[in-house]
């Protein structure tokens, strides 16, 4: 869902603009408006949009002096003015397009479309960097039992319990190891390589997840067999992660 801000100090055009947008294919929010640089800067802060169509000439200033109020921003940009002089400058404000009054909706249309593949490939690059940072994490942790230290795979546990200061920690081979440690440093350590907190007492590999079951609460049952309890503050974060599977 595209969220767009339209910022035009003639209510007329932003009435045009907003009349051409729904004849858009892309699925958007208009998230605001605003008529001036004071107005136009506490909307674009307070919505954060993912598309500011802007205006040059503002009540009290002009589109420049809005984006310059800004130490770089993250939206993308599409001017829409009366004035055809001022296209150098605004490209030099990175903006996605430049676009003339009156408005054509075929202009404005291809225009935003194009801002919105724009948005898309920034996302999936976002995306696949992060997952690239993620599998050149942790792949080993040191785990120090009463008798031994143990070099483990982070790939052969499937569930960690807290039990007050200590965590067992239950691994693909049937063995259990009882770490003097709280379960809250390994949260940190291990939710970057797969792990998900379920309950106050429960971390789990998501990789070792077969079904989530509905009654008593809810709770996730792992393919070594052990039930897992879900707390109900948990279920929508742990519901989010399952669609992004």
């Amino acid at each position: 869902m595209l969220s767009v801000v339209i910022i035009d100090d003639e209510s007329k055009a932003r009435e045009a603009i907003i009349n051409i947008l729904g004849l858009s294919r892309n699925s958007m929010t208009i998230a605001g408006e605003a008529d001036s640089v004071e107005s136009g800067f506490e909307l674009i802060n307070r919505t954060q949009p993912d598309l500011v169509l802007l205006d040059i000439n503002l009540t009290d200033g002009t589109g420049f002096d809005l984006l310059k109020n800004f130490n770089g921003f993250n939206f993308k940009l599409i001017f829409i003015t009366a004035h055809e002089e001022y296209a150098i400058q605004a490209f030099k404000f990175s903006a996605v397009d430049y676009i003339l009054k009156p408005v054509v909706a075929a202009d404005l249309l291809y225009a935003v479309e194009k801002a919105g593949k724009a948005i898309q490939q920034e996302e999936t690059e976002i995306k696949i960097s992060t997952l690239l940072a993620n599998l050149e994490k942790i792949k080993k942790i040191v785990l120090k039992t009463a008798e031994s230290i143990h070099i483990v795979h982070v790939k052969n546990i499937i569930r960690c319990e807290a039990d007050v200061n200590y965590t067992s920690f239950y691994l693909d081979n049937g063995e259990r190891l009882l770490v003097s440690r709280t379960l809250k440093e390994f949260t940190e350590m291990l939710e970057p390589a797969g792990f998900f907190r379920t309950h106050q007492s429960h971390l789990v590999n998501l990789d070792y997840v077969t079904r989530f079951d509905k009654n008593e609460g809810g709770h996730l049952v792992l393919n070594d067999d052990s039930i897992v309890p879900v707390a109900s503050r948990k279920r929508d974060d742990l519901f989010k992660v399952f669609e992004d599977m």
